[in-house]
């Protein structure tokens, strides 16, 4: 009987699971295969301002949700349809979905992966096992453990209980760092709760919102969450943070806790991490970093003084994903001491977790002493744990500690570089130093404030919704707050990934250079966290700039980027 046949899905098997596996992988390779080929021989030549009414591209087919719902037309049978009724639907999910292999995706903090990528996905779908504890996943667990090791030690954490844990995203790394600060600094609280407390939390100004909504999870409540005033450079400023500490315990609170960032999500700042060390020490805080794109640059000896002071934090969030490529997602919750996880989430689960010298309770105590952990599930806030770590050593793997550095130094130098050629450039005007900081202040307002972001922001609009057209996928967002441009309205970003193609380049500038803008609005540029600022004599205001992954022909997409500085905020991710 064919594979084709409903029966196949259903519990009457006709043929041994490894040729079914075989015939449907075949088919899907086949699909996948063409779908990326369809992103790499898209001719954007053909990409013209004038088609911006057509609504189908290799990158995506632009419907409204409506229309979507209608064209699926989904519905679950009654009777199985095999690997023709599964291949149909799979032909409709590429059809339907934005093609992040597509160059001109260039719309968030990721784009596609790579081989090794794809390859790790499969291999953990094949395994299918809980990364909860070791007797099912021993390999796996091993894995995780040495990895986690090892991208502690990047950071400077390479004591004995220095390790870390494999976390279904950076929000969620963030809110285990947080369970695991209050269960370690107040054990009780661990069985009794928060009452009696009324706990603050502190975090930057442009820190990330996941913070206020774990602290809306944990049942803190947004108010617990205090937010620190940022200097020109948008970094956390430490003698506000301080003052802050003093006058919540002076009103009856009880700080506990502070999220420093290495990388800010709009404008890349890093905040002083040597400095917040040292005032969580003195008032016995703990010592968060969330470094989710900003922590691989610990892969650079060159890059690493960005994130000096990492070496003294209680706990790390690192997102592979975003830098470094690995599949979405792959984050790892890193730690100085290890035992701490545990002792903070550990529960009398015996019918899972059948250690028993490990005599925890509920009051979070338990033997310092203990052998050391590898049912990993006991360490964090979940039971089913997937092998994400996999993607990642597969990745370190495949390119080398090595190969990361190399691209992370090239992209740096490629800063410099941008740098320099904007000082070169008759159309543009470099207003922050060289070499560029994280931030400079914006200067020479020219119309009513109010006025100038509404013009802005509309016309922003309409740019974004003319490049889908065109084959681009962009986003834009408005100023963070207390940015000095926040009058300006909201600005493009575009987030190109740096294996772009010398012809996609020209026709996206040929795209943007045809939209008659008419009018100023606002640009981001992000590279490196290296932030300068420039005005374009087209009367375009250009933020700032920051790179987020790159490959090693970074210089000619550079180069070839520098085309678009009419227009866009580039983002290479």
């Amino acid at each position: 009987m064919s594979s084709n046949d409903p029966t196949a899905a259903t519990g009457n098997q006709c043929l041994e699971r490894s040729e079914e596996v075989r015939n449907l992988l075949s088919a899907v390779q086949e699909r996948i295969v063409a779908f990326i080929q369809s992103a790499d021989q898209y001719d954007f030549s053909s990409a013209k301002i004038e088609h911006a009414s057509a609504r189908s591209s290799a990158l995506v087919q632009s419907m409204r949700p409506e229309e979507l719902q209608a064209a699926l037309n989904l519905e679950i049978p009654l009777s199985g349809q095999g690997q023709n009724g599964f291949l149909r639907i799979l032909d409709q999910v590429l059809e339907y979905s934005v093609n992040t292999w597509h160059q001109g995706f260039l719309d968030k903090l990721y784009s596609s992966t790579n081989a090794p990528g794809i390859a790790a996905e499969l291999i953990i779908a094949s395994l299918n096992t809980n990364v909860h504890v070791y007797p099912v996943s021993p390999a796996l667990t091993v894995i995780e453990k040495y990895t986690s090791k090892q991208v502690a030690s990047l950071f400077g954490l390479d004591g004995p209980k220095a390790g870390g844990i494999s976390v279904q995203g950076g929000s969620a790394s963030n809110a285990t760092s947080i369970v695991v600060a209050r269960n370690t600094l107040f054990p009780k609280t661990k069985k009794d709760g928060c009452d009696g407390y009324k706990f603050v939390l502190f975090t930057s100004a442009h820190g990330h919102y996941s913070i206020e909504k774990a602290a809306q999870s944990l049942g803190f409540g947004s108010s617990a969450i205090w937010s620190v005033p940022v200097d020109q450079k948008g970094r956390m400023i430490p003698q506000s943070l301080e003052s802050l500490v003093v006058k919540a315990k002076n009103e009856g609170r009880t700080p506990f806790y502070v999220n420093a960032t290495a990388g800010t999500t709009v404008l890349g700042s890093f905040d002083p991490l040597e400095q917040i060390a040292f005032i969580c020490r003195k008032h016995n805080l703990w010592f968060h970093v969330d470094a989710s794109w900003g922590g691989s640059y610990a892969f650079s000896r060159r890059q690493r003084a960005k994130i000096a002071g990492s070496h003294l934090a209680d706990s790390i969030t690192v997102n592979p994903h975003k830098m470094l490529g690995v599949p979405v997602t792959c984050s790892f919750l890193l730690g100085a001491d290890m035992n701490k996880f545990h002792r903070a989430n550990t529960l009398p689960a015996a019918y899972l977790f059948h250690n028993d010298y490990l005599a925890a309770d509920l009051n979070g105590n338990a033997d310092v002493s203990v052998p050391e952990v590898w049912d990993l599930a006991d360490m964090t806030l979940q039971c089913g744990r997937r092998a994400d770590s996999l993607k990642f050593f597969l990745s370190w793997t495949y390119y080398g500690t090595e190969g990361y550095e190399r691209q992370i130094d090239a992209a740096s130098d490629m800063a410099a570089y941008f740098v320099a050629a904007v000082s070169d450039c008759p159309n543009l005007l470099l207003i922050s130093e060289n070499p560029p900081p994280c931030l400079q202040e914006i200067e020479g307002k020219r119309i009513d404030e109010e006025e100038r972001g509404k013009r802005n922001s509309k016309i922003t609009e309409e740019v974004v919704q003319k490049l889908v057209h065109c084959g681009f996928m962009v986003d834009f967002a408005p100023p963070v707050e207390d940015d000095p441009s926040a009058g300006d309205g909201k600005f493009l970003r575009l987030l190109g990934h740096v294996s772009v193609l010398k012809e996609q380049n020209h026709s996206a500038w040929e795209i943007l250079e045809s939209v008659d803008m008419g009018q100023l609005f606002v640009i981001e540029l992000e590279i490196l966290g290296y932030l300068p600022h420039f005005y374009a004599r087209k009367n375009v205001h250009v933020q700032s700039i920051c790179i987020y992954r790159w490959t090693m022909d970074t210089e000619q997409a550079f180069a070839n980027w520098l085309k678009l500085y009419n227009y866009a905020t580039i983002f290479f991710s």
